[in-house]
C-alpha cells in the first residue's frame, strides 16, 4: 500500500488507538474527569492528524534522498522523536487552556503522555510497516 491510501490508513489506525489510550492515560495521571480526558484526547487527535500528515510527508521526502534505504532503529527513533517533539509544541497550550492549569503543569502532564507515546509511536510504526510494507520512498532509488 502506497501514497495517500497508505497515509489515510496509517493516520486512521494510529489516531483511533491513540484516542482510546490517551483518554485512559489522562484519566489515570491527572485530575481530569472522563469527559475532559476524552475531549482532550479527541482534540489532541485532530491536531495530531494534521501534524502527522505534514510530518510524515516531510519525513518520507527526506528518506527519498538518503543514500541508505530501509528504516533502521536509529531512523525509527528519529521519526518518533521528531513527531512527538512537534506534537508537544502544539498540545501544551491546548491542555493548559482546557484544564485551566499553568503551562508548566500542562508541560509536565504532556511529558507523561509523551513518554508513553514515544514507545507507542515507535511500536505502531514498526508493526504498521511489517503489516503493510515500507513506503516506496524507502524501498526504491531516488530519481536522479
Amino acid at each position: 500500500m502506497q501514497g495517500l491510501k497508505r497515509r489515510v490508513v496509517y493516520v486512521g489506525l494510529y489516531e483511533f488507538i491513540a484516542i482510546v489510550l490517551s483518554a485512559l492515560l489522562l484519566k489515570l495521571i491527572s485530575s481530569a474527569g472522563t469527559g475532559d480526558s476524552l475531549g482532550i484526547a479527541v482534540a489532541a487527535s485532530a491536531i495530531a492528524i494534521v501534524w502527522n500528515l505534514v510530518f510524515n510527508y516531510g519525513f518520507e521526502r527526506w528518506e527519498q534522498y538518503r543514500q541508505r534505504k530501509g528504516r533502521s532503529i536509529g531512523v525509527r527513533v528519529l521519526h518518533a522523536l521528531g513527531f512527538e517533539g512537534g506534537l508537544l509544541i502544539f498540545l501544551v497550550p491546548v491542555i493548559a487552556l482546557w484544564l485551566d492549569i499553568s503551562f508548566m503543569e500542562a508541560l509536565i502532564l504532556d511529558m507523561g503522555l509523551l513518554a508513553f507515546f514515544l514507545f507507542y509511536t515507535f511500536i505502531f510504526n514498526w508493526v504498521f510497516d511489517t503489516v503493510f510494507g515500507l513506503p516506496a520512498s524507502v524501498i526504491t532509488e531516488p530519481a536522479h
